[in-house]
Parts: C-alpha cells; sequence; structure tokens
C-alpha cells in the first residue's frame, strides 16, 4: 500500500499527530469549540467529512463534462449542479490561489504561474497558505486535511523551499512537483521526494492520485472528520491518455458554436489580432487537444467512481460532501485562438460545479452565481467555523446547497487578468513585435502585456450582463448583453445605455477595491445598490478607472 511502504510517510513524521491517534482530548474539546460552539467528543463524530475534487482546465461551456457520465450520476443527480459557476481569473496559479483563499487575486496578489507573480514563492508561503481554509480546518476545527495532487504551478520550485516544503494546514501531503504531467514527475510525499517513470501501471498520475486516496481512507484516523483536496492534471496539456481510453471519442471535434473560427470584431486588439479563417493544420491540431482532452478525463471518471464507493463501503458517504470543479475553463478555436485560457469570456471563465452530501437534495440545479472564492467559506461553515473570523471575499452557499428559500445572494462578481508578455519578439514571429507570449507557430498569440483587464459578471432577473475594461491605452471596453448574445459575438459597449455603462463603470471600481465584506456588497442590480456618480469623475471630468499594478508584490 503507498501509504504504508517503507514505514509509511506519516512514520516519523510530525504530521502523525492525526494519523497516529488524534488530537490529546483537551485540545479537540478547544478545537471543536472554536468550530461549533459545543464541547465534547460526541460532536466529532456529527461534523461532515468534505471532499474538494479539483480538474485542470477543465471547461463548461464546450461540454467539458460530457465524458463524466459517472461523475453526473454519481455527485451531480446525487445533489447540486451549479449553472453559474465562474472563476476569477482563467489562469491555474491565481485560480487555485482564489480557491485555496476565499479571495481575489487583488487580495491574494497571485497574478500568474511564475515566482515572479507570487505562485507559490516565499511571500505567498509566509503571507497567504497560514489562512488557507485547509490550515483553517487543521488548527481550529480538528480535521484531518490531505491533499493529493497539482497544488501551484511553481510548488517545489528551488528558489520556493523545494519539494521539502509542506504548506501549513496539512497532515498529509502528496503534492506535485510543478505543472501538470501523466507520467515522468516527481512527487512530494510529506517533504520527501519520489520519482515516477512512465510505466502505466504504477505511475499514471489520476491513477495514482485515486490509489493513494483509497488508501488514506482505509487508513486514517476514525476520530476526527476529513478533509481530502484530490487534484488531477487532467484534462491539462499534454493530453496523456490512459493506454485503454486512447481510441476513445474518435470521432468528435471541437464544437463549431457561432464563435468557432470567426474574427473577433469589435474586442480587444488581442483577440483581433487571431489570423481568420485558420489554416487546416491549427484545426487540427485543436481538434486532436479536444479529443485529447476528453480522454484524459475518462480516468477521472474512474477516480471518482472509485472514490465513492470506498467511501460508501467504508460507511462514511452519508456524512460526506464531495464537490467536483475546474481551476478554470479553455478554449478552441473560439475567434480563431487555437487553444488556450486567460480571456474574459464565458468559456474560460466558466466552470463546472457539481456537490453532494448530507442535506443536498437529489437532481438539483442552481442559477445562482457562485464563484470559486465561495468554496473555502463554504466548506468552513460545513465544519462549523464562525467565517466572521476570517477574511475571505467569498460567500458560504451552503444555505444553497440546503435549500434554504430566503437566501439573500450576490448578483456580480469580479473577474481580473493581468497579461503576460516578453520584452523581446518572439523570433518566430518577428512581426508581431515585443510585449505577447503565448504564441503559435503561425504567429498568433493567445496573451500580451496590456491583456489587463477587470470585469463585472453580473446576473439578475433584468440582466445576463458581463462589464470589461482594458488597462491600454485607450482603456478599451467590451460589453456583451448574454441573453441575446450568449457566443459573446456583439461588443455593445457602444450602444448600451450610458447609465448603465455609467454605473458598471463604478460597480467595477468598487469591486477592484474590495476586501472581505465590502466584496460582498450589493450589485448594480440588487435593490440595496447605491451610487454615487461624484466618486467616478477626477478633476478632469473623464472616467476614473483603477488601474491595475504591474508590480503588485
Amino acid at each position: 500500500l503507498l501509504l504504508l511502504a517503507s514505514g509509511g510517510p506519516w512514520q516519523g513524521s510530525s504530521r502523525c499527530l492525526l494519523a497516529c491517534g488524534g488530537w490529546p482530548p483537551m485540545l479537540l474539546l478547544l478545537l471543536l469549540g472554536s468550530c461549533l460552539g459545543v464541547s465534547g467528543a460526541a460532536a466529532s463524530s456529527r461534523r461532515p467529512n468534505v471532499v474538494l475534487l479539483l480538474t485542470d482546465d477543465q471547461d463548461e461551456v464546450l461540454g467539458g463534462m460530457t465524458p463524466l457520465k459517472k461523475t453526473k450520476a454519481l455527485i451531480g443527480q446525487m445533489g447540486m449542479t451549479f449553472s453559474s459557476a465562474y472563476v476569477p481569473t482563467a489562469l491555474c496559479c491565481p485560480s487555485r490561489a482564489s480557491i485555496l483563499t476565499g479571495k481575489y487575486p487583488h487580495n491574494h496578489h497571485v497574478v500568474n504561474n511564475t515566482l515572479e507573480g507570487n505562485c507559490s514563492s516565499n511571500s505567498w508561503q509566509k503571507i497567504q497558505e497560514p489562512s488557507t481554509f485547509p490550515a483553517i480546518l487543521r488548527s481550529m476545527c480538528g480535521y484531518q486535511t490531505f491533499f493529493a495532487g497539482k497544488y501551484l504551478n511553481e510548488y517545489g520550485a528551488p528558489g520556493a523551499g523545494g519539494l521539502e516544503h509542506v504548506p501549513l494546514g496539512w497532515s498529509y501531503w502528496y503534492a506535485l512537483e510543478k505543472n501538470s504531467k501523466y507520467y515522468n514527475y516527481t512527487l512530494s510525499i510529506n517533504g520527501k521526494a519520489r520519482k515516477h517513470g512512465e510505466n502505466y501501471s504504477v505511475d499514471y498520475l489520476t491513477d495514482v492520485l485515486a490509489n493513494v486516496s483509497l488508501d488514506f481512507l482505509d487508513y486514517k484516523s476514525n476520530s476526527e472528520p476529513f478533509f481530502m483536496m484530490i487534484s488531477t492534471p487532467a484534462p491539462h496539456s499534454p493530453w496523456t491518455a490512459a493506454p485503454q481510453y486512447q481510441k476513445s471519442f474518435q470521432n468528435v471535434f471541437a464544437p463549431r458554436n457561432k464563435n468557432f473560427n470567426i474574427h473577433g470584431m469589435n474586442k480587444h486588439w488581442l483577440i483581433r489580432q487571431a489570423k481568420t479563417p485558420m489554416s487546416n493544420s491549427s484545426i487540427q491540431f485543436l481538434d486532436n487537444a479536444f479529443r485529447g482532452r476528453w480522454q484524459t478525463l475518462l480516468s477521472v471518471d474512474d477516480l471518482v467512481e472509485k472514490l465513492i464507493k470506498r467511501l460508501d463501503f467504508n460507511g462514511e458517504l452519508n456524512n460526506t460532501y464531495i464537490f467536483y470543479t475546474s481551476d478554470n475553463g479553455y478554449h478552441t478555436g473560439k475567434f480563431s485562438l487555437p487553444i488556450d485560457k486567460r480571456q474574459l469570456y464565458e468559456f474560460d471563465i466558466k466552470v463546472p460545479l457539481l456537490v453532494r452530501g448530507p442535506g443536498i437534495k437529489p437532481n438539483q440545479t442552481s442559477k445562482m452565481l457562485v464563484a470559486n472564492i465561495d468554496l473555502g467559506p463554504t466548506i468552513l461553515d460545513i465544519a462549523g467555523y464562525d467565517l466572521n473570523k476570517t477574511q475571505m471575499d467569498g460567500m458560504s452557499f451552503l444555505p444553497i446547497l440546503r435549500g434554504a428559500s430566503n437566501v439573500t445572494w450576490r448578483s456580480d462578481i469580479l473577474v481580473e487578468y493581468q497579461g503576460e508578455g516578453h520584452n523581446v519578439s518572439d523570433p518566430t514571429c518577428p512581426s508581431v513585435g515585443p510585449g505577447v507570449s503565448q504564441c503559435f507557430p503561425d504567429c498568433i498569440c493567445e496573451d500580451s502585456y496590456n491583456n489587463t483587464y477587470a470585469c463585472v459578471r453580473t446576473m439578475s432577473a433584468l440582466w445576463n450582463l458581463q462589464y470589461c475594461e482594458f488597462d491600454d491605452q485607450e482603456v478599451f471596453v467590451e460589453v456583451y448583453n448574454l441573453t441575446a448574445d450568449p457566443d459573446q459575438i456583439t461588443n455593445i459597449a457602444k450602444t448600451i445605455d450610458p447609465e448603465l455603462l455609467g454605473k458598471m463603470n463604478y460597480r467595477l471600481m468598487m469591486l477592484q477595491s474590495c476586501s472581505g465584506p465590502t466584496c460582498r456588497t450589493p450589485g448594480v442590480f440588487d435593490p440595496g445598490y447605491r451610487f454615487d456618480p461624484r466618486l467616478m469623475f477626477s478633476n478632469h471630468g473623464s472616467v476614473r478607472t483603477r488601474r491595475f499594478s504591474k508590480h503588485p508584490l
């Protein structure tokens, strides 16, 4: 068994506290009190367990859940599916940081996938890791906490503690070094490196994560509740499917929606630079990528089935909440952009979210606007922790899961992204010039320095709207009415009611400077919204916008 090999990763470790007998009784009472306001060991047996399953780059808009038939049956049909779940940044590391901290990127300061962008940096470890929701679950609520898979893209970097660093809050740590792979990778097992090769039966990462998760369920302590976070590589590149699935979906192609392989008219210059129509080689490449993504998800579907069967066999299923989601969406051929994320459109910012657990009626769908900053508050709420003691920007959607009818909920969320580019021209695309990145062989670039934007994504009974501003010389604006234009083809910034445009600009400024409770104030379409147009104007009488910091740290 993986956990017990070579004496087991808990043996001889300070993290043996939970696995080897649990918390001291008096400390357990104090911890329970801090989470529940009650005392007594009997309360421990009633507290729910939580499992968070996180995929990598799995879209919702382009059919990303289609291959996951067992997951949809075992989680979605047995609980609640959210049809309006979003991420505040369509990029791995900032989005994962938002999940862990419950904060928008402008508050956790992770802006991209590099150490310089605060991804798993020393600054992140010192300032943000101690207040993540798993750290609170462990230190304040007495939960056993288990992590397996991809953490943050620069985790394990020599300049940030290497694989010896085990973030605060985890009693068992089984983390991938850096970015997603399927073979030939290194794991940190409670701070000790273990290399894996390319033998499918023992090295395929999705299956390794499944096996070690099952071992944890079999050999954990039974005296405390547990939290598991399982973070799979799929469906991230290099899209290496398990051998038995490599011929699946041979007749599947990337969806040819209305926004497939068309010019991005009236959009930011980065979108407009994509060549239309795409070359045949680009289309073949993105179709192969789309097919490979679905193939890798079949192993995730197997993982979910194995996990739920083991929870059921061990008598834990009825007392366990299971969340399934992704760190960001993805696009294949939209507005003639070949493959990537990073953009402000639905296909990149909208993700799957399925939840089952105690008190959740089966086969429910919620249209409530939720974001991944809400996952931490919701899980802490499940554990009984007082959310007023946190600095999180998100909200607990536990009342929604339990079917409460009088829930006061938000009508908007913030989406923000800081673009990346290179100071020198790409040698394969000299005509494009400096300041771009993520360029393909046919010189279509997916990112740039001034692909830096912030959006208000708002949903109400009257409006399904997205308002975005770019931090560039022209302060370019994009606005979409998704009721009339779900594919976001027509930018209505120049035709929408100027008063509404002003209110959205004002609301954007408020959200970009929010922190904690102020991130949960009423949106433009909430009854409690208050609009003071005087705050929008500088001494020169022009609309004032809050610019992004090029150096957020």
